[in-house]
């Protein structure tokens, strides 16, 4: 169950080596969160993250799961769940892709759509249903503020997000009333290994600040979050652009 300031105790993160889904559960290990389930494909790296949470005092297992095969989403969650309740799951996982090619290459775009969105609609709606029958949890959606309209330069990466933005806040008012809050998270540029090599944009942010919100928005229950904070006006301008203008804006 989440403590007295709204804050949980037990974690599923989907997609266990994101920096920005393990810099939250540091943060949260540190507010006293103490089971945390890190979903991911096998591989070195989530076993050493896994191991860097356990040296901070949290009891961490692995468990497979793979964003791009949707049938398995419900055998893989329901271990976890079968294990106990879960006070908070973490859907973090995602691809950047790279536009100049996936543009060329179809089938390379099409992946970028089935991590981003397909996979993240099973895995959001077995999350929820689970959480639902448990009676309590929060569902956290990793979303970005490039879904809010499409950028001629990472427009393939940027529909996918829009789709699970959009996936998420209907799914968050399907969920109302029943004890599960959703909660969708709208970073902007954030500095990791996936960016790395990237030209760095206005109101880049990190790993650390994007967890810094989440943890707010668990506290006030959010439904959704900016990072940082000054974004949701930036992004509101730009959503009404006249389209002839925005083609002509350097972003």
């Amino acid at each position: 169950m989440k403590d007295a300031f709204g804050l949980p105790q037990s974690l599923l993160v989907l997609g266990g080596t994101s920096e920005i889904a393990l810099a939250t559960v540091r943060r949260l290990i540190a507010r006293r969160a103490r089971t945390v389930w890190l979903a991911g494909r096998p591989s070195s790296g989530l076993e050493q993250a896994a191991v860097s949470l356990r040296a901070l005092g949290a009891d961490v297992r692995t468990v497979d799961f793979d964003a791009l095969d949707p049938e398995s989403h419900e055998t893989a969650l329901g271990k976890v769940f079968a294990e106990g309740a879960v006070d908070t799951v973490l859907l973090a996982f995602g691809v950047l892709g790279d536009q100049a090619h996936d543009e060329r290459d179809p089938l390379r775009a099409v992946r970028v759509a089935q991590t981003n969105y397909t996979g993240a609609v099973s895995a959001g709606l077995v999350a929820a249903r689970a959480l639902q029958a448990q009676g309590h949890g929060s569902l956290v959606v990793l979303s970005a503020a490039a879904g809010e309209r499409a950028r001629r330069a990472d427009f393939i990466y940027g529909s996918s997000k829009a789709g699970l933005d959009t996936f998420a806040q209907g799914l968050g008012d399907a969920l109302y009333g029943t004890g599960v809050h959703v909660m969708v998270v709208r970073p902007g540029f954030v500095r990791t290994r996936m960016t790395a090599g990237r030209a760095r944009e206005p109101l880049a942010t990190t790993p650390e600040a994007v967890a810094t919100a989440i943890e707010l928005g668990l506290r006030r229950r959010s439904e959704a979050v900016w990072v940082p904070g000054l974004l949701r006006l930036v992004m509101s301008v730009l959503r009404h652009t006249p389209r002839a203008l925005f083609r002509r804006l350097p972003l």
